[in-house]
Order: C-alpha cells, then structure tokens, then sequence
C-alpha cells in the first residue's frame, strides 16, 4: 500500500471517529436535559398527602 494512500485512509478514519464522538457527546447532552427536565418535573407535581392513608380491602 502506498504511503500517501495510508495517510488518507487514517486521516478518514480519524474524521470518522470524530464525527462519532460530538454525536455521542450531544446524545448524552440531550439526555442530561432530559433527566433534569424530568426532575424538576416530578418536584413539581402536586401531591395529596391524604391519598394511600387508608386501604379498603373486601374479602
């Protein structure tokens, strides 16, 4: 294989590799916005603290 052809094939695959990575990085990004979004979220939400107190049970 010729020496010239070789760096092109790395310089590609670095390229590749690369574009993986800031693809990656802004998935786990949105994820991280998401899960916070989802806490605040449930913080939240109103919550009746007279529900589950009793539990009726017909046998």
């Amino acid at each position: 294989m010729d020496i010239g052809v070789l760096s092109m094939v790395m310089s590609q695959s670095k390229v590749k590799e690369s574009a993986g990575i800031a693809v990656m990085k802004m998935a786990m990004d949105t994820g991280k916005e998401t899960a916070t979004q989802m806490t605040e979220m449930i913080k939240n939400v109103a919550v009746d603290s007279n529900v589950g107190q009793n539990l009726d049970v017909w046998a």
